[in-house]
């Protein structure tokens, strides 16, 4: 399971980030075409985020659905797996998003004094 991995790298690029401040809240984004699964991170996110910065922060992901270009008549259509067929009949593709696995948002406890 390489989600286990990858969350192991969330948790270290967020804790960087962090400062030592308490993370509240980390948003990512998550292609469909990307072959992370989604569920799998927010299985290994807890035990991944104790005893760290992020013990306790909720998860949100959004999954980015596949877009591709067709290079031959320039049709967008929608992806579910990382190929397809445009309607022209062209499978030459090029993936316009789907791919991602983006950090896009983290909430930090600010300690007012």
């Amino acid at each position: 399971m390489h989600e286990l991995g990858i969350t192991q790298n969330i948790v270290a690029i967020v804790t960087e980030h962090a400062q030592g401040k308490k993370v509240q809240r980390v948003a990512l984004e998550i292609g469909k075409l990307s072959a992370i699964m989604p569920d799998a991170i927010l299985f290994c996110f807890d035990i991944c985020a104790q005893g760290t910065v992020l013990e306790g922060a909720k998860l949100e992901i959004r999954e980015i659905p596949g877009l591709a270009e067709c290079r031959q008549c320039g049709n967008k259509i929608a992806l579910d797996k990382p190929f397809g067929v445009c309607e022209c009949g062209s499978v030459q593709l090029n993936l316009i998003t789907g791919e991602e696995l983006k950090i896009k948002e983290i909430e930090i406890e600010e300690v007012c004094v």
